[in-house]
């Protein structure tokens, strides 16, 4: 029996280091080294890194088989920050941790946070620069259309769960673009602060969050009535955001805390508030809800907080300046 556990433990071993195992897996973007880190989530640690090949991807998107990973290449400096205007996005196969297409914009576009759409599949990348969301056809990775979003800095994308509705978050101008995706049309800009960053959506799609990158609170938006109706306080300015299934609570990174909050969705209010380590960025819970991950960007980390009793449990080693988070399914 010793003999027979040895032996699984070592053949586990071998698939984890030649990436046999089908998944399911973490992928995280490594702005540092610009590579994609893929992350066993079972073992947890990273496996493998893979270059991008170019200037710092920022955000990672995975295909709802969980084979293939999309990485936009943004650029070298920070959304409304001179720089490099990135003009690409990667195209990886998780399996071989190869990059098997590149998508080209044409010209620099900053393309950023990358979606996939959930009734028609189609890929929708924020092209700031452009003020647009371009869609793309990922069977042919053609472009196939633009949906104009009518203010810059364009940076990151929610979209409702039927599809049909979505929001970015516009950086500089503190407003959020609410977009009709079957029209591929602007329908309103809603006013929230003097600077915004990152956006959620409730799971029910009745309430839009983003986070105050000047005052230490979350506007809450009505989807309804596009409208700011209430805001939630925080220990500090927020960042990523992500609510767990049963659509309860939504957790939020606190970068310049250290802290990670945990908001009971009910009563609008901090319940909890976790130490990770330094400069938590995106926030990703686990599909069946019991984990969530943040990427800690300064600390080469991803934190795993057990959502039972909101402890962090695990510290991932993951490459220099990790930021975008993306679930690949099993394959």
């Amino acid at each position: 029996m010793k003999r027979l556990a040895s032996l699984l433990v070592s053949i586990t071993a071998l698939s984890i280091a030649s990436g046999l195992r089908a998944g399911p897996f973490l992928l995280a973007d490594n702005k540092g080294d610009h590579t994609l880190g893929i992350i066993d989530p079972v073992e947890q640690v990273q496996v493998a890194a893979v270059a991008e090949d170019g200037i710092t991807g920022h955000e990672v998107i995975a295909s709802p088989d969980g084979k293939t990973a999309y990485v936009p290449i943004y650029g070298n400096a920070g959304v409304g920050k001179a720089g490099t205007d990135g003009s690409l996005l990667r195209v990886i196969d998780i399996a071989s941790r190869q990059i098997t297409a590149t998508v080209d914009f044409g010209h620099g576009v900053r393309p950023h946070c990358a979606m996939i759409g959930p009734k028609d599949g189609l890929l929708y990348v924020t092209t700031e620069l452009d003020r647009t969301v371009t869609v793309i056809d990922p069977a042919t990775l053609k472009i196939v259309g633009a949906i104009p979003t009518g203010q810059p800095e364009s940076h990151m994308l929610a979209i409702s769960s039927d599809g049909r509705r979505g929001y970015t978050a516009n950086v500089g101008p503190g407003t959020v673009s609410v977009l009709d995706m079957e029209a591929r049309a602007l329908l309103a800009i809603i006013p929230v602060c003097r600077e915004t960053q990152r956006i959620a959506l409730s799971r029910d799609d009745h309430w839009a969050f983003t986070s105050d990158q000047r005052e230490p609170r979350l506007a809450v938006i009505d989807t309804t009535k596009n409208a700011v109706a209430d805001w939630i306080e925080l220990p500090g300015p927020g960042y990523g955001a992500a609510t767990t299934p049963d659509g309860h609570w939504l957790i939020i990174a606190v970068p310049r805390e250290r802290k990670v909050a945990v908001i009971n969705l009910d009563t609008r209010k901090v319940e909890h508030v976790i130490s990770v380590p330094r400069a938590p960025q995106e926030t990703l819970v686990q599909p069946d809800g019991a984990k969530a991950y943040v990427s800690c960007d300064v600390s080469k980390q991803i934190a795993v907080i057990d959502l039972k009793n909101w402890t962090v449990t695990k510290l991932i080693a993951a490459g220099p300046v990790v930021d975008g988070l993306a679930w690949a399914a099993g394959q």
